[in-house]
């Protein structure tokens, strides 16, 4: 829990790193590598459940996912993703669910897909001791609604919304907030009217932090969205050591006597 506390908003830290993990050897090399924060996202539907979207992601499957990366980690706050309609529709079982998370599968935080309906979930969750990241902009949870996972924020309107929502999280007690894939001057707007953090997907430069999937970043992805970058060829590695297998089994050259 202490590490929640420390992802605050200095300016002269450098920028908070987060990237997303689903299990524990994974989680293991991510702390390893000194990302300051772990995010279980319900990204995993697409990149590996096997999903088409992030809307069919259960509660369990989170929650598994989730204690599974806080197993295989120590130190580094890991924040779990509250999946589709598992909060928004009864208070009560909202409650209960992002509760879950962190007395069963021992997350540091939730994050909620933010809206204004959210708003006071965010101060009960606080007041119940429950830290909660706030996410604007571009919503995947949302997408069926808006028609895909285009970027946000383009007119003035939704600018404007988008910055007050951030501030209306803030108030309500949200520790920090994602702006998700929306033009740079509006995660530099949000980053200026806020005292939290702000992490950025797709957001520009000046956000406090920066936040990827996993998959992308190591080249795991079928596609890449266009405001994430490849940064390794995984895909390329584990094929070369998979044929490397099937060849020496082939040969008979493993298993050696």
């Amino acid at each position: 829990m202490s590490g929640i506390a420390a992802i605050n908003k200095d300016t002269g830290d450098a920028p908070i790193t987060m990237l997303t993990a689903a299990d524990a050897p994974t989680a293991k090399i991510i702390e390893e590598s000194g990302i300051d924060v772990i995010l279980v996202g319900d990204s995993l539907g697409n990149t590996l459940l096997g999903y088409d979207s992030t809307i069919p992601v259960t509660q369990d499957e989170m929650e598994s996912h989730t204690a599974a990366v806080v197993r295989g980690t120590e130190t580094v706050p890991v924040v779990a993703d509250v999946p589709f309609l598992s909060y928004g529709a009864d208070r009560a079982e909202s409650i209960r669910n992002c509760g879950r998370f962190i007395k069963e599968a021992g997350a540091d935080a939730v994050k909620l897909e933010s809206g204004p309906h959210t708003v006071s979930l965010t101060d009960r969750l606080t007041d119940m001791g429950i830290p909660v990241m706030a996410h604007v902009g571009t919503r995947p949870q949302h997408e069926r609604q808006t028609g895909g996972l285009g970027q946000t924020g383009g007119s003035e309107s939704e600018a404007d919304a988008i910055v007050s929502l951030a501030e209306a999280h803030e108030s309500a007690g949200a520790f920090a907030v994602v702006v998700e894939h929306v033009p740079d001057e509006v995660g530099q707007t949000v980053t200026e009217a806020l005292s939290v953090p702000t992490i950025g997907i797709g957001a520009g430069p000046a956000t406090d932090g920066q936040v990827l999937v996993l998959a992308d970043v190591l080249g795991l992805s079928e596609s890449v969205p266009p405001f994430a970058e490849q940064f390794g060829d995984v895909r390329r590695e584990m094929r070369a050591a998979i044929e490397g297998y099937q060849d020496a089994v082939t040969r008979g050259a493993f298993p050696r006597e």
